[in-house]
């Protein structure tokens, strides 16, 4: 890749590739909420679907288990392997990748349906992200994702990291990315999608994660949650701020938590390509 088409964000999804790959153990949660989008896509048998940040193929092989055509792409190699593992112990084949939201490597119109669960989000250009998802999607077909909205949990977890985190490393005159959580803004999914799309529908769900108490939440995510992991590390030679930043994020989750479970409410989009 040459200079002048050289990816402003490499480093930036380099990073992202290592932080995600502690993700792996969050698949018991994700899994059913990962039914629901495939339910709310109407995925039926034959149809050809891509699994976009597909992570440990959750989505992907439920999917493949109603019959479809899938191939999953993801940016960490270490959660498409987890992937692959996943298949082959639910008995499907699905073609998984390792790739990048912003430079799908397929061909024009390949899918039937585009799915993403919690990852195309994390795409540093969202217009980039969109033109690929569209691109490789027939006309008349279905796109369709779930997401966190910005006022609730997950999102506002988000923006609590974010108040902690230094921000990336980019060339001079790139614009930071845009925070994931405005996926979840209805007003914003119109905005991105734009005249490309027509009947877009919104649905919300609840992903219900167990847990013993906040405190036991907390400590459990700091271990998986990839951004989480590293802002605890980079606060370990400041225990004052580390504390505080405990002690908000153990007080959100005590907002959604309840009979030894934390609530997370999530927003799930459906479109027709135009």
């Amino acid at each position: 890749m040459t200079a002048a088409n050289a990816d402003p964000f490499a480093e930036f999804k380099a990073a992202q590739r290592e932080l995600w790959a502690l993700f792996a153990p969050v698949e018991i949660f994700t899994a059913a909420p990962a039914a629901r989008l495939v339910r709310f896509a109407g995925i039926q048998s034959g149809q050809r679907v891509l699994d976009v940040a597909c992570g440990t193929g959750v989505v992907a092989v439920t999917a493949a288990r109603r019959g479809a055509r899938v191939s999953g792409l993801d940016l960490s190699p270490a959660l498409i392997e987890r992937a692959r593992k996943n298949a082959g112990t639910a008995g499907v084949e699905i073609d998984f990748t390792e790739g990048d939201v912003e430079a799908l490597p397929y061909p024009d119109a390949s899918f039937d349906v585009v799915l993403s669960q919690f990852g195309h989000m994390f795409g540093p250009r969202p217009a980039v992200a969109v033109q690929e998802l569209l691109r490789v999607l027939k006309r008349g077909c279905r796109i369709a994702f779930s997401t966190w909205p910005p006022e609730l949990f997950v999102g506002r977890n988000f923006a609590l990291i974010a108040r902690h985190m230094p921000s990336p490393t980019l060339p001079p005159g790139v614009d930071p990315p845009p925070s994931p959580a405005l996926w979840g803004d209805p007003n914003v999914i119109r905005e991105r999608l734009g005249a490309a799309v027509s009947n877009v529908l919104f649905e919300r769900d609840t992903m219900i994660v167990p847990a013993l108490s906040p405190q036991h939440f907390r400590m459990a995510n700091e271990k998986v949650i990839g951004p989480l992991a590293k802002l605890v590390a980079l606060l370990a030679n400041d225990p004052a701020t580390l504390a505080d930043l405990r002690t908000d994020y153990e007080a959100m989750i005590a907002e959604v938590f309840e009979d030894n479970a934390v609530h997370q409410h999530f927003l799930m989009t459906r479109a027709t390509k135009i």
